[in-house]
């Protein structure tokens, strides 16, 4: 028999659900099993669980026909389920690395019914908080096993399934199941604690319990907060049942459901201030019928008033003491705010008057009406005209000639600009006007802290890549590669999209775990793909041509991206030995970064075979040109992909990389073609052949299907439907 089963449910977790199955199977222990549960989800969630069943024999599976919540969805997976004990570990949170081995051997040793591990909640922000174990437990319990009336202050553990292992066997001879509806986990939770013979307690943090910014129940307003009523009815009718063996714990039983309606009610992004007269008034309810004979253990201090004027149902004094509370802590705040504030001292220099007066400027336009027809563009940082914003730009000319286009760019790169498009330099009065007044605003990067969405305003993010390296949020947990990020500044910004544009739908779940916020999705591949998409073998003669490269030379492109951990750092690459390795037909394309910009100077002809690239406006002609593409993470490769041509992954540093800044998927072992971690290997890659080998075209077929399936060269056409003509994509 299987020591554990795991029952995931997913609902609305894609962005989530690969690190907790990851976290899961690869434990050092293989005696489980994974019951995924697709509760009818309409995001991705099903079909990650299908591509993880097809590559570890230990996931099953389960897609269920309509969406029944969390707890039926538990009750389905429990059925499938053949362990000996069953983890019930939602999708979006996730274990600690080697916490299995732990679980595994107090299981064996005790047999317990249930045993409870600890936690931590682990924020957005990647704060963690501890659970209650040291409060309730100060010392630890050990391994001994223990019934719940030899220590009833188990009960203050929080009531979740996600921290208890339960023996699947004791489940079902007590019947114990998940009820529908919200706060499901009360009826489950305290009845399997009450009828266990056998309680551990694990002194070990083994889960992360994530407290998402967006899309949690606990952060969702609305009457279903009510259900938390019903769950702990269903509490009080299995004691009753069960009398009067249980009977002893009803005080201690009674005192935590108190402390539960008080929590839910508190909460002020849970209950509406109309809802929060009737809540209470059913809490007072609940506290005159279920309140046991003898009375119960009413806690000290503030907390027992909040009992004690339950139980009298004086809302309004409640209400008050709580209003007055909140002023005192919110005057608090303020003060310690102003403690902290350092007054900087005054320098009024030419430079400060003029950037001061720029954004008074910017203010006062911000009064004006916004303009209807205005549509901003800007991509990466202003360095000019450039990737997804100049796809959406000259379809939305094609599509809506009605929206008027103008550009953001720096002083030094207007000369990049095509002849026609409109523009504005970065800086300037004429800057500061159209960002105030823009009906749209479209970036591949955010644009800078002090623009405001206005009401009306559609900001539209295009993204710049299918992230290898983690983005946004992720980033907190690989500080080396974050150093100097403000991701309170982050989360201002990306409150301000209301679309997100995504390339696939890997894309999108990562953009949903890095970038929570209330955005749209538009999953329709990337609009600067079109070009790759549609482009001919006319198309790319005349590119090559333009390069002065020939209709028979084998051309190899070299565009490897930039280590934010490792500034100035570059992959060991010698372009005179790979021009050896390609022969007398070979050239040789090297492409920097785009954040080496400043560090370009003017290149004459090729020598030997090699040409500098770095300052080629358009990449997508350098990928026209190209018969093969080496990179290491950069997304080049999901954009070249596009043309089905051979792709070489070069990571010399590829362990370091993945510590020190982080990866979303292993590229070595799902690469895009043939690899290479050093450079002498990614000479023979070219010498052997592998290069166009059959294992490097599977490989390079199965990223395409994975990553640039809806690449059809329409994306931009989707977008400015969506966007600017409020048409279906």
């Amino acid at each position: 028999m299987t020591l554990i089963s795991f029952v995931v449910p997913a609902y609305r977790v894609q962005g989530y659900l690969r690190e907790c199955l990851d976290s899961i199977l690869d434990q050092p222990f293989a005696d489980l099993e994974v019951i995924g549960v697709d509760d009818a989800s309409p995001d991705a969630g099903g079909e990650i669980l299908a591509e993880y069943a097809a590559r570890d024999p230990r996931v099953h599976p389960v897609r269920l026909a309509d969406n029944v919540g969390l707890g039926p969805a538990r009750n389905a997976g429990l059925d499938r389920a053949t362990g000996e004990y069953v983890w019930f570990v939602d999708g979006d949170d996730w274990l600690v690395p080697g916490c299995l081995p732990h679980v595994a051997d107090r299981l064996r040793d005790t047999r317990p019914d249930v045993l409870v591990v600890d936690h931590v909640r682990a924020h957005w922000n990647f704060v963690g908080t501890r659970s209650a174990m040291r409060d309730v437990f100060p010392e630890p319990p050990g391994p001994e096993t223990f019934t719940l009336r030899d220590r009833p202050e188990t009960l203050r553990l929080l009531h979740t399934a996600w921290n208890r292992l339960v023996r699947r066997e004791f489940l079902v001879e007590r019947g114990l199941r998940f009820a529908p509806g919200w706060y499901e986990d009360v009826s489950f939770s305290y009845p399997a604690l009450m009828a266990a013979d056998r309680i551990g307690v694990l002194d070990r943090v083994c889960l992360n319990y994530r407290q998402r910014r967006t899309g949690a129940i606990t952060r969702t307003r609305g009457d279903r907060h009510f259900e938390v009523f019903a769950q702990w009815h269903r509490v009080f009718r299995l004691m009753d049942r069960w009398a009067p063996a249980v009977d002893e714990l009803r005080p201690a039983v009674f005192e935590r459901m108190i402390w539960h309606y008080l929590t839910v009610l508190g909460h002020g992004e849970r209950i509406a201030p109309e809802l929060r007269a009737p809540f209470f008034a059913q809490m007072h309810e609940d506290h005159r019928r279920f309140r046991p004979s003898g009375g119960y253990p009413v806690p000290p201090g503030v907390e027992g008033l909040k009992h004690r004027l339950v139980a009298a149902g004086r809302w309004r004094t409640f209400s008050a003491l709580r209003g007055a509370h909140q002023a005192g802590e919110t005057a608090r705040r303020t003060a310690d705010r102003a403690r902290r504030r350092v007054t900087p001292v005054v320098r009024r220099t030419a430079r400060r008057a003029r950037d001061t007066a720029l954004h008074e400027y910017y203010r006062a336009e911000l009064r004006r009406p916004i303009d209807p027809t205005l549509a901003v563009y800007a991509a990466y940082w202003y360095r000019g005209y450039a990737c997804n914003p100049a796809a959406v730009y000259e379809a939305a000319r094609r599509l809506a000639p009605q929206v008027r286009g103008v550009w953001i760019v720096r002083r030094d790169r207007v000369a990049t600009l095509p002849p026609g498009v409109e523009y504005v330099v970065a800086g300037t009065p004429e800057y500061h006007r159209v960002l105030a007044r823009a009906h749209w605003l479209v970036n591949n990067v955010n644009f800078p802290d002090f623009v405001r969405k206005r009401p009306g305003s559609v900001h539209v993010q295009t993204h710049h890549g299918t992230p290898v390296k983690v983005m946004g949020l992720d980033q907190q947990r690989y500080p080396v590669g974050a150093m100097g990020m403000d991701f309170a500044g982050l989360l201002r910004r990306v409150d301000r999209w209301d679309y997100s544009v995504s390339a696939n739908a890997f894309s999108t779940q990562m953009w949903e775990r890095a970038y929570p916020a209330d955005h749209t999705t538009l999953e329709v591949g990337y609009p600067r793909n079109d070009r790759l998409a549609r482009a001919t073998a006319d198309e790319c003669r005349q590119v090559r041509a333009a390069l002065g490269i020939g209709a028979d030379e084998y051309v190899v492109l070299y565009a490897p991206t930039h280590r934010e951990h490792l500034p100035g750092w570059r992959p060991p690459f010698d372009p005179d030995r790979m021009r050896d390795v390609l022969g007398p037909a070979g050239r040789l394309l090297m492409r920097s970064h785009y954040f080496h910009d400043r560090e370009r100077r003017p290149r004459g002809p090729a020598a030997g075979g090699v040409l500098d690239v770095s300052a080629h406006e358009r990449v997508e002609d350098l990928y026209l040109a190209a018969d093969v593409l080496v990179t290491d993470y950069s997304s080049a490769m999901f954009d070249y992909a596009v043309l089905d041509r051979p792709i070489v992954v070069y990571a010399p540093d590829w362990d370091a990389y993945r510590v020190a800044r982080g990866v979303y998927f292993d590229l070595l072992a799902e690469p895009p073609g043939a690899v290479a971690t050093d450079f002498p290997g990614l000479l023979d890659v070219f010498r052997s052949g592998v290069v166009n080998g059959g294992a490097a075209e599977r490989a390079r077929a199965a990223f395409r299907a994975r990553f640039c399936s809806l690449e059809d060269g329409h994306a931009a056409d989707r977008v400015v439907r969506r966007v600017f003509l409020g048409k279906s994509t």
